[in-house]
């Protein structure tokens, strides 16, 4: 069985998908990016206000589901420019306390409406 996670405090879908899915004890929430979901509006004013958002969006996915980052298992980050990875990963790290998930990084070649960063997270909760 499969249960569909929708909160107004992230952003909407932009296409035929969900926010998140429980499906058993795991979460697999869809990639962010950094729409501010109380106006729609992209945030890219740099890097690290670009990677804060779309946290803050991971976060409210999170909370509607019930936990929180301390039961992400593994994170999936893209990237447009790897010449970025120092500064988002300063600011991911600030989500985590230790016993940090699995992750990969990598970069691509675009990301949807053009942003600098996306990223998906998997979390478990016996």
């Amino acid at each position: 069985m499969k249960t569909v996670i929708n909160t107004n405090n992230a952003p909407a879908p932009i296409g035929p998908y969900s926010q998140a899915i429980r499906a058993g004890n795991f979460l697999f929430a869809s990639g962010q990016i950094a729409i501010n979901p109380a106006n729609g509006e992209l945030v890219l004013d740099d890097i690290k206000t670009e990677t804060k958002q779309v946290m803050e969006n991971i976060n409210a996915i999170l909370t509607e589901a019930g936990i929180d980052f301390s039961h992400i298992v593994k994170t999936s980050i893209f990237l447009k420019d790897m010449q970025n990875f120092a500064l988002v990963n300063e600011v991911y790290g600030t989500y985590f306390s230790d016993n940090f998930p699995a992750r990969e990084t990598v970069q691509v070649a675009a990301l949807p409406k053009n942003v600098n960063v996306e990223i998906t997270v998997t979390a478990f909760k016996p």
